[in-house]
């Protein structure tokens, strides 16, 4: 099973007020393992941040202005997620703006559902924890994940983060696995033992020498109890 574990940095909260992606961050989990390969750009909007949104991330126009811009890395982009399963903590926030800026690029592209299923990881959380709070925070605390002690959100950190507490939060099928491959171990290795076991034994005979010594031992035996041996008997 391949999936991705995605987040986005944007200059504002809404693609229809024209606000654009700056960063986006993503991670690759194979049969819930992280493999090693990511997706990670700093994106240049062509636009001012707004400043709750600076405040959040700290990205500024001058630092993105030199950056790619996203018709530059999208056909990578969707490559990286292409037949995956997304997991996107508060989904429709980040899918509308990576919808937004396909339709800015090329329409004829689609949208993100014609790549990648997608799993909202705040939906499950909230199954999950009902009346708690469940920001990626709130998680990261009720489950002791390290978040690298962060005083601003990143796509990339923030990723690396939800990878740990989706990971935990669906732990139970991982340990059940493992569980399970535990006792497939035992089975063999019980298995195998049990075959060593009922191999037929080899057969040793005593030499001339070990009977007359038998026999000896076993005529004291009779002189001791006035003539009985039972081992001498016919």
């Amino acid at each position: 099973m391949r999936q991705i574990v995605l987040d986005t940095e944007t200059t504002g909260l809404s693609p229809e007020a024209g606000h654009r992606i700056i960063e986006i961050g993503a991670l690759e989990l194979i049969n819930r393992r992280l493999t090693g390969k990511q997706f990670h750009y700093y994106l240049n909007p062509d636009r001012d941040v707004d400043y709750g949104a600076q405040k959040v991330h700290g990205l500024t126009r001058a630092f993105l202005k030199d950056k790619p811009r996203f018709p530059e890395i999208v056909r990578e982009f969707l490559a990286f997620i292409r037949d995956a399963e997304l997991i996107i903590h508060n989904a429709p926030f980040d899918i509308g703006f990576l919808n937004y800026e396909l339709s800015l690029h090329d329409k004829s592209l689609g949208i993100i559902s014609d790549y990648a299923q997608v799993l909202d990881s705040l939906v499950l959380a909230r199954k999950q924890h009902p009346n708690q709070k469940n920001s990626l925070d709130a998680l990261s605390k009720r489950y002791e994940i390290d978040c690298f002690d962060r005083e601003l959100h990143g796509a990339l950190l923030d990723s690396k983060i939800l990878a740990q507490v989706y990971l935990s939060m669906t732990g139970g099928q991982a340990d059940l696995s493992l569980e399970l491959e535990e006792s497939s171990k035992v089975i063999v290795e019980n298995k195998e033992q049990a075959e060593q076991q009922h191999q037929p034994f080899k057969v040793i005979y005593a030499d001339t020498t070990e009977l007359a010594i038998h026999e000896q031992y076993l005529q004291k035996i009779k002189e001791a109890n006035r003539g009985q041996c039972v081992w001498l008997q016919d």
